[in-house]
């Protein structure tokens, strides 16, 4: 009965031990073996390694040797607790992080002021935005993710404690040091994304440490020069300040730090530190909101021991000039656990073990302390410490799944502050003539060339603002990027008075979009907005920031962010217009859609050996899926010349019979969805001109099928030759526009005016196939052009132009791009010794269209490869684009069927279909729903509906000569690029 008796009593004083000790976060999973540990650890500990266990010294991994040496004295000599790394590279770190904890006896805590990533990367970005920027988001799942991804780079470094998350609660835009390091102003934001990002980083096994306490946003002070006064009351403290910390010590906070700031309400002290505050420490942080984690000093050095008139330590500091390592003593009687960054830690722990051996604290009160540092050791594991392995450290805290993140991270945070005029996002691009005016110290580069992807928008640039007026008058939309540097978050994000006195006069004069590229104080300069319609606030500077911001703009992306402050009298915490996205084609990484960056390499390896085989000079490619474009390169050159000009993005090509699925096809797509025409009409019926030809009895849709007997093309230009010379009959050209030859071909060829009007008779007149059966032809297209031409009476390159490619911001597809483009943009298509015996560029391949004054419907059109895509998005969006509605989805649907299958045809209605056998236009891996088509000149895309997919392969083939073998055709370049597509998608 006794032994019941106690053994219950046992049980009751165990239980009551863990009930108490349930809130500190600082216990693991498995408290007995954790408690061992740490009373095993601890009792080995002689008082001086007891004391050490309690400091964390600063050490930066670029150091020098004398330096290490000191830091290396310091943990064989003081057995300190702990490291802080700053400044340095990771694979540096990691050395020297290795070489420290081997000198240890007790492994050490490493902690690191990582608040947004660790700055690893070759652009010097850092992994994460600030927190200014994740204060403006709503989705508190993507701040706890970044908590976590964070957290999962912290301990692959080896580092237990991310001093982070900042909680100060920012209402002083004038804050030198919190500003973008603070999550807003408004503290349920604050709370709300602390918590989420607290979470996220403990879940990776990383403890989190709030700052600083009691709280430092309402400062002008710069506290690494001064000691700064909080002159609030308890009460306002009580629900602003501390607000944060409430919810964080209930959800499991691991660690506090301790602000270095002088609190009048709370320590009545003058000039007295809140870090060796006992009141603010021990009555506020551990009594009253009942924190049992770490509590961290901020760095002591910020303050000399000599500025402060020390209480409690009498006996132990001997004389006026024995006050090294006061302020550490000090530090420890208020209550704090971990001295952070001591002037002198030697001195520090001198003076604490004098303070203990004069009963200035207990053996009870330096157990507490000592022992919590024991148990987040425990926690993070170094119970069973292993040294960090080298091996891919660079590829683990750079990984594709961050950038993801990023990239979501910014979509979510940019916003749009104001917009007065319902200007965004863009509409109507046939409308807008835009241009770009850079304001700032750093560069807009990507923002500038990610809006040149959606529009044409031309940067305009003067020395004085009379000149830049002036040149602005020629536009309706001006976009002006202002670019603060991105290096770190203090850097300047003011405007000066000149950017200032600039942009109020664009905006007097102009329809003005003004994309603000640092935290959303800057907008505090403006004096008025009262002519800038729309403002939006982007954050940061990165790459991602700038090429994400353009997206929103555009309506590739919908707009979700708030300002998480207030910036003025025209901008207010909370504000931000959402929008919604107009589905234009966006810009990504592989693996947001599904595709494995890895395997896409394939892609190059591929082009390369093309060029490399002579088999093309330069090619363009772009893939995209689900609504982004997640490849988009270019290879080679404009020729096989070695000072040849690279391909660039921009780069037009001539697409010859893409030009069929572009220009011609979406016009007479529009006609039949209107009951202009329908598939049935017979060629008699819509073009009289063929009622008495053996072509009178023709469909539209046999037509377009390649299903109609229709020679696949005839050889117009072949007549006009010298039969002698083989050379332009001067019956039919001039060297110079005269009279009626005035139809130019080439330069310095013009075509007889009227032979134009012999190319539909020599159609009406040539003979059918002898018997129907699949064969592709040009023809249809001539046919077509003819039809659509006398239905609007206006010709077919303005007629695609007003309907379609200006406001699908097309702008780089063009007929006759010598006309209005530099052949320095422009990819030669041949060396022509057969019919204009000259170089071929800027004037359409094709002999037949050529003779159309450039402007075939089977040929003709010169683009580029983001052009195409937006063109094939637009299919594979069954007609919609850029909130425009081009095609009911019913039409694509008609037009993409291939209706002859059973008779071997796979073509649908002018796109060309997946093969029915073993060898045809694709991969052989495609979805039968697919459709695309190809070009003479080397060209090909395809779109794929059940893989939301659009490919796309710009090239010259054709140059020098397109005689002799089609090698890109034959070694199955295209489709095999196709194959390593599909290959690539992540199941």
């Amino acid at each position: 009965m006794h032994r019941l008796l106690f053994l219950f009593t046992l049980l009751l004083i165990t239980f009551n031990i863990y009930a108490q000790d349930t809130n500190n976060p600082l216990l693991a999973k498995d408290v007995e073996s954790q408690t061992k540990w740490v009373d095993s650890v601890y009792n080995a500990l002689t008082l001086k390694e007891k004391i050490g266990q309690l400091y964390m010294v600063q050490v930066f991994s670029s150091q020098t040797d004398a330096e290490k040496t000191k830091v290396l004295n310091l943990i064989k000599e003081n057995k300190i607790g702990g490291i802080i790394y700053s400044k340095g590279g990771p694979y540096r770190q990691a050395k020297l992080n290795n070489e420290l904890q081997a000198a240890s006896k007790t492994p050490l805590l490493i902690g690191m002021d990582a608040e947004w990533g660790l700055s690893m990367r070759l652009d010097s970005t850092y992994s994460f935005p600030w927190n200014m920027t994740l204060g403006a988001i709503k989705d508190k799942f993507l701040i706890e993710q970044t908590g976590r991804q964070l957290g999962e780079h912290c301990k692959r470094l080896g580092v237990h404690f991310n001093f982070a998350p900042v909680v100060d609660i920012n209402t002083n835009p004038n804050n030198p040091i919190i500003g973008n390091r603070s999550f807003g102003e408004d503290r349920d934001n604050v709370t709300e994304k602390a918590a989420a990002f607290m979470k996220g980083m403990q879940s990776a096994g990383v403890l989190a440490n709030a700052k600083h306490f009691p709280g430092h946003g309402d400062t002008e002070d710069d506290s690494h020069l001064t000691l700064p006064t909080v002159a609030f009351d308890a009460k306002r403290i009580d629900s602003i300040e501390l607000y944060p910390y409430k919810r964080l010590i209930k959800d499991g906070l691991s660690s506090v730090m301790v602000a270095h700031l002088n609190i009048p309400s709370l320590d009545p002290r003058p000039g007295y530190p809140s870090s060796i505050s006992k009141n603010i420490v021990t009555s506020i942080l551990k009594e009253k909101l009942g924190f049992k984690g770490l509590i961290f000093t901020d760095a002591l050095t910020m303050k000399g021991a000599a500025d402060y008139k020390f209480e409690g330590l009498d006996g132990v500091t001997e004389g006026a000039t024995d006050t090294v390592g006061n302020i550490d003593l000090a530090a420890f009687l208020a209550g704090n656990d971990v001295m952070l960054m001591s002037e002198n830690p030697e001195s520090g722990i001198a003076k604490l073990e004098k303070a203990f051996n004069k009963n200035l604290f207990s053996e009870e009160r330096l157990a507490l302390s000592v022992k919590k540092v024991l148990q987040a050791k425990y926690k993070v594991g170094l119970n069973n410490y292993k040294p960090i392995s080298t091996y891919n450290l660079d590829k683990d805290l750079n990984r594709l799944y961050d950038d993801i993140l990023y990239e979501k991270l910014m979509e979510a945070a940019i916003t749009i502050a104001r917009d007065s005029s319902n200007l965004l996002p863009l509409r109507h691009l046939e409308t807008k003539k835009i241009a770009y005016v850079e304001l700032g110290d750093a560069g807009g580069e990507t923002f500038l060339k990610t809006l040149k992807r959606y529009a044409q928008v031309h940067e305009v640039k003067a020395d004085k603002l009379s000149d830049l007026i002036a040149k602005l008058q020629n536009y309706n939309t001006v976009i002006v990027g202002f670019h603060k540097s991105n290096d770190n978050p203090w850097k300047s994000y003011k405007f000066t008075d000149k950017e200032l006195t600039w942009l109020y006069e664009i905006a007097r004069t102009n329809t003005v979009i003004l994309d603000v590229f640092a935290k959303p104080y800057a907008l505090l300069d403006l004096q008025t907005v009262t002519n800038i319609e729309s403002v939006v606030v982007s954050y940061q500077n990165s790459e991602i920031a700038q090429e994400t911001s353009a997206e929103i703009i555009f309506g590739a992306l919908a707009a979700k962010g708030n300002l998480p402050v207030s910036a003025g009298p025209y901008f207010n915490v909370g504000d931000g217009v959402q929008t919604n996205s107009l589905e234009r084609l966006g810009y990504s990484i592989p693996e947001r859609v599904g595709l494995s960056s890895y395997r896409l390499k394939k892609i190059d390896s591929i082009a390369n050996h093309a060029i490399n085989g002579g088999m093309t000079p330069g090619i363009q490619l772009i893939v995209a899926r689900k609504g982004k474009v997640v490849y988009n390169k270019n290879f080679g050159k404009h020729t096989y010349s070695n000072t040849a000009q690279k391909v660039r993005e921009d780069d037009l090509y001539d697409v010859a019979s893409l030009t069929k699925i572009v220009a011609t096809l979406p016009l007479f797509m529009e006609m039949e969805e209107q009951g202009i025409v329908s598939l049935d009409t017979k060629l008699s019926e819509a073009i009289p001109y063929y009622k008495n030809s053996n072509k009178k009895d023709i469909t539209f849709k046999k037509m377009l099928s390649h299903y109609a007997q229709l020679k696949p093309w005839i050889p117009f230009y072949f007549k006009t030759l010298d039969t002698v010379t083989k050379q332009p009959s001067t019956k039919y050209y001039r060297k110079s526009p005269t009279g009626k030859f005035n139809v130019k071909v080439a330069n310095n060829l013009y075509m007889r005016e009227d032979y134009k009007d012999s190319i539909p008779k020599i159609i009406k007149e040539t003979d059918l196939l002898s018997r129907l059966r699949y064969r592709y032809s040009d023809l249809p297209y001539y046919i077509l052009k003819q039809y659509i031409e006398k239905h609007y009476n206006k010709p077919l390159n303005e007629l695609v132009q007003d309907h379609f490619y200006k406001s699908l911001g097309a702008n780089n597809t063009i007929y006759n791009p010598y006309k209005t483009i530099s052949n320095t943009r422009i990819t030669p298509s041949e060396e022509d010794d057969y019919y204009r015996f000259q170089k071929v560029q800027g004037y359409v391949h094709d002999m037949g269209a050529a003779m159309q004054d450039g402007v075939g419907g089977h040929a003709g059109v010169f683009s580029n490869a983001n052009d195409i895509a937006k063109i094939m998005q637009m299919y594979l969006q069954k007609g919609y684009y850029g909130g425009v509605r081009y095609l009911k989805p019913e039409t694509l649907d008609k037009f993409n069927t291939c209706y002859y299958c059973s008779k071997n045809v796979r073509r649908g209605i002018g796109f060309d279909k997946p093969q029915l056998g073993e060898s045809g236009p694709t991969c052989g891996c495609v979805s039968m729903t697919s459709f695309g088509h190809s070009g003479f000149t080397g060209t090909y895309t395809w779109a794929d509906p059940e893989e939301e997919l659009v490919y796309v392969f710009m090239a010259n083939r054709t140059y020098p000569t397109s005689k002799g073998k089609n090698m890109l055709l034959r070694e199955n370049i295209r489709t095999n690029i196709q194959e390593a597509i599909y290959e690539a998608i992540i199941k």
